[in-house]
């Protein structure tokens, strides 16, 4: 978690790592669940930043919930990288764990 906005309620997931073995499976699906439930005790948007040509990732985000917001330039470690960000509300999120 970073990012945390204590006036908006929002907080960024982001830099999740997990073996190739279980990616875009059940185990990320039930890692990123278990991060947003947590986010969502106090949050009510999560942010996700994804690297922009990072299909995989981005795809996997979206099976989750979480909707393409725009795509801009972030700094990390002093250098310049192009993400896509992704946001899931609370409501959003809440609705769809019920489906």
């Amino acid at each position: 978690y970073y990012e945390w906005d204590p006036l908006a309620l929002e907080v960024a997931i982001g830099f999740t790592f997990l073996a190739r073995s279980h990616w875009g499976g059940a185990t990320n699906r039930e890692l990123k669940s278990l991060m947003l439930d947590y986010a969502f005790q106090q949050a009510k948007k999560v942010w996700f930043h994804i690297g922009k040509d990072n299909w995989r990732s981005r795809k996997g985000t979206e099976k989750i919930g979480a909707v393409f917001s725009h795509e801009c330039q972030k700094e990390i470690n002093g250098q310049q990288h192009d993400y896509a960000y992704y946001a899931i509300t609370r409501t959003d999120y809440v609705h769809q764990k019920k489906d």
